[in-house]
């Protein structure tokens, strides 16, 4: 496997000609030219020949999109759905796996992202029970625990794959093989993933799996993606309907066959042209090799932070992602990404919300967050830490 060509990324990528470092694509990636022309193209073409006649070149687009999504996650191209936002996407899978009853149970990662909680408080109106399933030592969901929770109540087993305020790597796919043994739904939100590293729904034995599209995949804001397992559809019933997810036919409204049962026909056709464009970017250079650069370039930063007097790490099990928690003594996680920003780099911070029941568990009020992309160079790390260096004296 041929390395990947990091000044060909550079230079296809303006924010890399900005002169600003960019250490965020777990909150949101620098786009290319390309994608951006793509969403230009379409914008233009409504421009020109009329937002709804346009519509049609628009639809073609997204399903070029679909099947590249389908490709990245080895999942049929009628198995993706295309929404506004990750948590839309996991929001509307949930309801749609309802009604709850008093007595349901559903087993969560201590990692869960905040979102996710949030979309469970009408199931926990119900009746439902909200129920963590123990870390291992190493920090992780533990499968062996999981197994041993499993009774006929529980309803969905949902984990977040790589939380939002560290480098830990949940086992994905031992609690897929957990929830397949068992019959049991499993949802997985793979918001830090898709995009960093390699994706195979068949081998993770998932229902359902949500993505945002700004994220490690490049895409524009506004854009996001899910798989629905096409035997698991008949499962779900999405309380919102249109006439694209439930067309008319002679016996009334029918909910479609395919996971577009949770797309409505108003669309940003121009900003899923932007996210077809990153979908087909990312297959083209392999999600093997963008992986491999990413963890190249993420254990590099890891060794110079632990040279930092003053910076603690906050990672968690045992191989890890480009998502680097940190906190350096002396200083609010939020306010060192604003001076970072000051100096030109930026980077994130989260606080309890994002990860409650882990930060909490960790007693951690909040972390900055170094995360990479595979464009990012040695001149970016030295960049990086010489500012962390200057902020700690």
């Amino acid at each position: 496997m041929s390395p990947l060509d990091v000044q060909h990324l550079r230079e296809a990528t303006p924010g890399c000609q900005s002169g600003i470092v960019h250490f965020n694509p777990a909150g949101a990636s620098l786009p290319s030219q390309a994608t951006l022309d793509a969403i230009i193209d379409q914008l233009q073409r409504e421009a020109r020949d009329g937002p709804m006649e346009a519509g049609e070149h628009g639809a073609v687009l997204v399903e070029k999109a679909r099947r590249a999504a389908g490709q990245l996650l080895n999942a049929p191209a009628s198995a993706i759905a295309f929404t506004s936002s990750g948590s839309t996407a996991w929001s509307m899978a949930f309801q749609a796996l309802g009604p709850w009853q008093r007595g349901d149970r559903i087993l969560v990662g201590r990692h869960e992202w905040g979102g996710n909680l949030a979309s469970m408080e009408g199931a926990v109106q119900a009746g439902a029970r909200v129920e963590v399933i123990p870390c291992d030592d190493t920090g992780a969901v533990c499968p062996v625990a999981l197994d041993a929770m499993i009774d006929a109540h529980v309803k969905l087993i949902d984990l977040t794959w790589l939380p939002a305020n560290g480098g830990l790597i949940n086992p994905a796919q031992a609690i897929g093989e957990v929830a397949r043994r068992h019959g049991i739904p499993y949802f997985i939100d793979a918001g830090q993933a898709v995009g960093q590293l390699p994706v195979d729904v068949q081998a993770l034995h998932c229902d359902v799996l949500k993505s945002a599209g700004r994220k490690h995949l490049r895409g524009p804001r506004g854009t996001a993606l899910m798989y629905v397992r096409p035997g698991f559809l008949q499962h779900l019933n999405p309380a919102q309907r249109d006439v694209l997810s439930a067309p008319w036919t002679a016996e009334g409204f029918d909910l479609r066959d395919d996971a577009r049962r949770f797309e409505t026909s108003e669309v940003s056709f121009a900003l899923l042209a932007g996210l077809g464009n990153a979908l087909q970017e990312a297959n083209r250079l392999g999600v093997e090799r963008i992986w491999e650069r990413v963890v190249q370039i993420s254990a590099r930063i890891r060794e110079a932070l632990r040279e930092i007097p003053g910076i603690s790490l906050h990672d968690l099990g045992t191989a890890h992602s480009g998502l680097i928690a940190f906190n350096l003594a002396g200083w609010d996680a939020f306010e060192l990404k604003r001076r970072l920003g000051l100096k030109r780099i930026n980077i994130g911070a989260n606080g309890v919300a994002y990860t409650p029941l882990d930060m909490q568990a960790r007693h951690l009020a909040s972390i900055a967050r170094v995360s990479v992309s595979p464009f990012n160079n040695a001149q970016d790390i030295d960049s990086l830490i010489a500012a962390l260096r200057e902020l700690r004296d």
